[in-house]
């Protein structure tokens, strides 16, 4: 793993990256970084060995560039990188609703360039990643993007037309999780038990149940029949939350995320 590449905005997925690569392979030295403090990149390069570099030096000399600035700080920062970067860079971008388009009209004729949307358990190395190529990106770059992001967890290739909905689904995904133990939390407190308790029961039971959605094949309706007894206590819940609209309104939530992240794409701030 000779190639350079450059992570540019390092926050908390940043370094993520970078650390998962370091963990699967990746020369510390081969690992480039910028941040908007100098403060924020000495405790990159402490703690990973990692170089930090300004945004020019990172596209005059890295192989791939890795786009993690906020959305709307993207064009600036194009602005700043497209008179040094060559036409045979990879440029991956990790900003939602900001389609490859973008980047392709501002960076040099054949750039190309690659749409990836992680998540936040890249921090613990279960994130997934969808990805997608842009007019000019082939399969070797795919392939390469893959490499860098399974570092961190698992990653699915898809069309560029799936992206937000992805993005809804997966980016924002994990909130929706916390959402729901932070209100079973709740309930659990109601209904007598301690904060801690009811935080452990419903934690295990998520893991618990994530491993057999993942590992048995089978579909949630079965898996979830399996604990459903006939006039039993978990029927009487499902009832309720099926009279709250609970479905729905999921439904609805998602379609919200992805028409914001068409938003974001439209440069709709």
């Amino acid at each position: 793993m000779s190639q350079k590449v450059a992570v540019l905005g390092t926050g908390k997925i940043g370094e993520a990256l970078l650390s998962g690569m370091i963990r699967a392979g990746w020369a510390p030295a081969d690992l480039l970084v910028t941040a908007r403090r100098s403060e924020r990149a000495e405790e990159l390069r402490a703690r990973h060995g990692v170089t930090p570099v300004t945004n020019p030096e990172a596209a005059k000399t890295a192989d791939t560039l890795i786009l993690t600035v906020k959305p709307q700080d993207m064009g600036t920062l194009l602005g700043e990188l497209a008179p040094h970067i060559p036409a045979d860079r990879l440029v991956i971008s990790g900003a939602a609703g900001i389609p490859t388009s973008f980047f392709e009209e501002r960076l040099a004729a054949g750039t190309p360039v690659v749409r990836v949307m992680t998540n936040t358990p890249a921090l613990v190395d279960e994130a997934m990643s969808v990805i997608s190529a842009g007019t000019h990106a082939t399969a070797a770059h795919l392939a390469h993007a893959e490499e860098i992001f399974g570092a961190v967890g698992k990653t699915l290739r898809v069309p560029e037309s799936q992206q937000d909905a992805c993005t809804a689904l997966s980016g924002s995904g994990p909130a929706y999780f916390f959402y729901l133990v932070e209100a079973m939390t709740d309930a659990g407190i109601l209904l007598g038990l301690p904060r801690d308790k009811a935080h452990e029961l419903i934690v295990q039971s998520a893991i618990g149940a994530a491993v057999m959605l993942r590992d048995s094949g089978e579909h949630p309706v079965k898996l979830r029949e399996n604990v459903t007894s006939p006039a039993g206590t978990t029927i009487n819940a499902i009832r309720e939350l099926e009279n709250h609209g609970v479905r729905a309104a999921l439904i609805a939530a998602l379609e919200a995320a992805r028409d914001r992240s068409r938003e974001l794409a439209s440069g709709n701030n």
